[in-house]
């Protein structure tokens, strides 16, 4: 309903990772500049880390993205919960290889052949595992033999692995230095500093149909980036209700004081934010009250009942407006009945 209202075509802030709202920082860049550097040059192994909510997985969608439009061949696991059998299975349906047998060596030799094929027909193909931190040490190691596929001078498969830092850590074991050495790239996506998260709300504001893109105050930015510590899924969040808030309310631009009720409203004040939001995005760590990831009951309990008092708000403001609506009419037949009666006599 606030679209029309702030004058947009679509909600600037879905936190599904559509890359068409990646927006571009310096370390942003950086990191869509290690990944396409390495698949160009067949590295092999390339890294991906950031905290939860930083943008890894809209980066990885960027990331296939361009591998489309270059004819890469491409396959993208996003659910690495998945035993051995069923890990090959979805990569092989994903690349394409038709394979009727299900053992692993046969797999493997058929892989191996379509590698060969693509490579002398100067082609790539990139496997991308999303939330990698979840991978067993047994999955990984798997992974690291497939970069066994190579000739004497490239290798056949390019793989990118993107994950929490909890990923790095696994990969400091002792059991997988072998992967670890073989890790030629790291890339990571870090949190905003307070200007970066103006320019990325009035990005996201134009890229949705805005004229004015300031449609946030100075100071209601100042306070998002206060309350999400520059991490761009929770800013998504506060973005969105403060909309809502706002056009329930009638007032644009956004006010600050909508943002500290809608991050109140998620309990995002009980942390103190400065206290968590260094100028510079560097090693945060996402406190457990708002780990949108993580199972915690007072949190989805808060965001049930403000989701509740958003939809109450809409409702009233559906019902004043249909009021107004239905009083504007009646004033209306109204006054044709008086200058209908006028005119006759």
């Amino acid at each position: 309903m606030y679209k029309k209202f702030f004058g947009l075509r679509e909600s600037p802030f879905n936190v599904n990772p559509d890359p068409r709202y990646l927006y571009l920082t310096p370390h942003t860049q950086e990191a869509l500049a290690c990944l396409t550097y390495g698949i160009e040059t067949r590295k092999g192994f390339i890294l991906l880390t950031g905290e939860v909510g930083t943008g890894k997985t809209t980066l990885i969608n960027k990331l296939l993205e361009w591998l489309h439009k270059e004819r890469v061949y491409t396959a993208f696991v996003f659910n690495p919960r998945l035993s051995v059998s069923q890990f090959f299975d979805f990569m092989m349906a994903d690349f394409g290889i038709p394979c009727e047998s299900r053992q692993k060596g046969q797999m493997l030799l058929k892989l191996n052949q379509w590698l060969l094929d693509r490579y002398e027909n100067g082609e790539r193909a990139v496997l991308v595992v999303d939330e990698a931190q979840n991978l067993s040490p047994q999955m990984l190691e798997e992974i690291r033999l497939l970069t066994n596929l190579e000739t004497s001078t490239e290798k056949l498969l390019q793989i990118v692995l993107a994950g929490q830092p909890e990923l790095e850590t696994k990969l400091n074991q002792p059991q997988l230095r072998q992967l670890r050495q073989r890790i030629t790239l790291r890339a990571k996506t870090r949190q905003l500093t307070i200007e970066e998260t103006q320019g990325y709300i009035q990005e996201r504001m134009r890229i949705a149909g805005a004229e004015n893109p300031d449609i946030f105050s100075p100071e209601a930015v100042a306070m998002v980036h206060r309350y999400s510590r520059g991490i761009p899924r929770v800013t998504n969040l506060l973005c969105e209700h403060a909309l809502v808030s706002s056009f329930v309310d009638q007032k644009n631009p956004v006010p600050p004081e909508i943002v500290e009720e809608v991050a109140r409203d998620f309990d995002l004040h009980i942390i103190d934010p400065l206290a968590q939001a260094p100028a510079q995005a560097t090693g945060l760590t996402i406190p457990s009250s708002i780990d949108t990831n993580g199972d915690n009951p007072p949190l989805i309990e808060s965001l049930l009942q403000a989701l509740n008092t958003l939809v109450d708000r809409l409702n009233q403001a559906e019902a004043n407006a249909a009021a107004r609506a239905q009083s504007q009419i009646e004033s209306q037949i109204e006054s044709q009945i008086e200058s209908d009666t006028e005119h006759k006599t």
